[in-house]
């Protein structure tokens, strides 16, 4: 686990029998951006509350900055080294700006005034302007600097785009792409925004219904996955849903769309038996590799 700052190995969690989380695998590599994606009630949510000790785990075990955890002690001693973003953007709404960041300051002694500085300048934040007249965006752009700023190792941030406009989004992914380009970090964040995530995430976990359905570089994922869509003259043969090497496959009419990632050529080869009209071959984006895990037929 040398090089992992999160690892997890068969966790799991149930509320009252339901099961939440069905034995989940994450390797999270030192340094990475990694966008933890899913649908509402994949798992996502229980995942990052285990991970930062709000709730104990029925089974399985938990690795924080190549460290185990497994007691209450350890998790403290690794949440002391960790920064959260949480989507409802808590802070104290009686401080301004200023006095946010000086009542922050001393709790951490690895505090990088250098880091302060800069995101001050570049998110434009007014020290003298009191928290409750922040908009979403700027409120969103303090709980970073404040994160940032306090030398954490790892920041787990669940949806830290949620509500922001265009301009204030982009001022966050870059400020997140620059911190890990420069070493200072690993950031772990779950999304909805998937266009966000594949702009700035060099790895990506898919899971559903409390399971890993896809995890890897994301450039190697789209490198390794391919579209092909058959066209027929008229109904698709059965035997279309049956071909090796494909992962998961869509019915639209007379069209029949594959997701493939081994053998490609072998897959089309095969379609090509059943006589389509036409035979195409597409790349893939991660919002296809998303949707065809979550929901394939």
């Amino acid at each position: 686990m040398n090089d992992l700052v999160i690892a997890t190995q068969g966790l799991s969690k149930s509320y009252n029998g339901k099961p939440a989380l069905r034995g989940l695998d994450l390797e999270v590599p030192r340094g990475a951006i990694y966008g933890f994606l899913g649908r509402n009630g994949a798992g996502k949510t229980t995942t990052l509350k285990l991970l930062l000790g709000m709730l104990r785990r029925d089974a399985g075990e938990i690795w924080l900055l190549n460290a185990p955890i497994r007691s209450e002690m350890d998790s403290v001693a690794a949440r002391r080294r960790i920064a959260f973003v949480t989507e409802e953007k808590e802070l104290y709404p009686f401080m301004n700006v200023g006095q946010m960041i000086r009542f922050t300051r001393p709790f951490f002694p690895t505090w990088r005034p250098e880091l302060e500085k800069k995101y001050l300048d570049v998110f434009r934040l007014p020290l003298n302007l009191s928290v409750s007249k922040l908009s979403k965006g700027m409120r969103t752009q303090l709980m970073l600097l404040l994160a940032m700023a306090r030398g954490a190792e790892l920041l787990i941030m669940d949806e830290p785009t949620s509500g922001l406009d265009p301009v204030a989004t982009e001022e966050v992914l870059q400020a997140l792409a620059d911190l890990a380009a420069g070493g200072n970090a690993t950031i772990f964040f779950s999304s909805h925004q998937l266009t966000e995530v594949e702009q700035i995430c060099d790895r990506v976990c898919v899971i559903d219904d409390g399971k890993t359905v896809i995890d890897g570089v994301l450039d190697d994922l789209k490198s390794q996955y391919r579209r092909v869509v058959l066209v027929f003259d008229g109904e698709p043969p059965q035997s279309v849903a049956s071909l090796p090497g494909v992962d998961h496959l869509r019915r639209r009419g007379r069209t029949v769309s594959l997701l493939a990632h081994t053998d490609i050529d072998g897959v089309v080869d095969r379609a090509r038996e059943l006589a389509p009209v036409s035979v195409e071959v597409h790349a893939v984006s991660l919002k296809e590799l998303f949707l065809d895990h979550v929901r394939g037929e």
